[in-house]
């Protein structure tokens, strides 16, 4: 992964904030991934990716079983 964002513990909108900060120190091309243990941050991501006109890659988990939601930045 390029880019990771640690999340755990913080709560919506967090995750979603520093998502948004991050974007751009990220070139376009690259890939930023959002650990987050927050149940929303699934839903969150995508949707704050369709709204940006950002591509949502998708879901895996991290080594310690959180989830990591993993986002290409497209401009």
């Amino acid at each position: 992964m390029s880019h990771e964002l640690d999340c755990r513990g913080q709560v919506c909108p967090r995750p979603i904030i520093e998502l948004a900060k991050a974007l751009p120190s990220v070139a376009v091309g690259e890939l930023l991934a959002v650990v987050a243990d927050d149940p929303a941050a699934r839903h969150d991501v995508a949707a704050w990716c369709r709204m940006r006109g950002q591509e949502y890659v998708g879901e895996e988990l991290t080594a310690d079983g959180v989830a990591r939601y993993v986002v290409r930045r497209t401009s």
